[in-house]
């Protein structure tokens, strides 16, 4: 049976040369091609405005076609095969005791109303995993808002350590109220440092082998994160964007220091936002050095 699309295309060509009626009939044509695509957003938009309490870092969970993207992202990346990439992003995704804890400090912190109790890692999981792959011995995100991120670093830090692979966590933040979910166990195994990112960065004397930038999200100060961390970097570091959607702050700094570059697109299931992404700059690789 022909299609709608395939019906009136020949019907609009002559229509078209007709100024006024034309433009008017491919402007309507235009309209109901795409009204699905605009009552679903417009659907998810409404839905989180009255169900979701958060307002800014929103959370969400990855289609499953797009965590399979994330698997062979990470595997890409760390050398390690597709199915034991997979496996990470599950280990995090059916950790309950994780969920449980991040619920737990949302439900008594002053701040938990402006989070959702439906824990959600989103790109998140694709950190996990390639600290899991990597095992990190130092670890430094900059920018963590309540500390979703820091809980899911350190989480994978911790099971690296059970492995005999300990690493450690530094967040920075210039907001001393950020990271309220760092806490018990998980802040064993980092501490936030607060004030200005960069300062904060200067001032650390361990040698990174992950760094995260998701601070001020302006393509100038993401640039002078890079720099700051530059000389603090160990032979293999990983360098992760958090801002790679938005500058190509990340991807000057991988062309400029010989680094390969990758960037993963998320795509949310059942909410209106896009999604954001991961900028990674790396030296690749052979699974027979992790």
């Amino acid at each position: 049976m022909m299609g709608f699309s395939s019906w009136v295309k020949p019907h609009l060509r002559p229509i078209g040369r007709v100024p006024v009626l034309g433009r008017g009939l491919v402007l309507l044509y235009r309209l109901l091609s795409n009204i699905k695509v605009l009552t679903r957003t417009a659907w998810y938009f409404l839905f989180w405005l009255i169900r979701s309490r958060e307002y800014t870092n929103l959370t969400y969970r990855l289609t499953q076609r797009n965590e399979a993207h994330l698997a062979c992202f990470v595997a890409e990346v760390t050398g390690i095969t597709f199915v034991h990439a997979r496996q990470y992003l599950n280990e995090l995704n059916n950790d309950v005791a994780l969920t449980t804890h991040i619920q737990d400090c949302i439900t008594n912190s002053e701040d938990g109303c402006f989070a959702d109790l439906d824990v959600r890692f989103g790109r998140r999981s694709g950190w996990y995993a390639i600290v899991r792959a990597l095992k990190p011995r130092i670890v430094v995100e900059t920018g963590i808002d309540k500390g979703l991120g820091a809980c899911v670093l350190t989480a994978a830090l911790l099971r690296n350590a059970e492995e005999g692979k300990p690493g450690y966590y530094y967040g920075t933040d210039i907001n001393p109220k950020a990271g309220y979910l760092l806490q018990g166990r998980y802040a064993q195994a980092g501490q936030i440092l607060y004030g200005d990112s960069i300062q904060s960065l200067k001032e650390l004397p361990e040698t990174i082998d992950l760094f995260i930038n998701d601070s001020d999200h302006s393509a100038e100060y993401e640039a002078r994160e890079y720099e700051t961390v530059e000389i603090k970097l160990s032979r293999q570091a990983v360098v992760l964007g958090d801002n790679a959607h938005l500058t190509d702050a990340l991807l000057r700094f991988s062309i400029r220091t010989g680094r390969s570059f990758l960037y993963f697109q998320e795509k949310p299931q059942d909410h209106w936002y896009p999604g954001d992404g991961i900028g990674i700059a790396f030296h690749r690789i052979s699974s027979d050095l992790l």
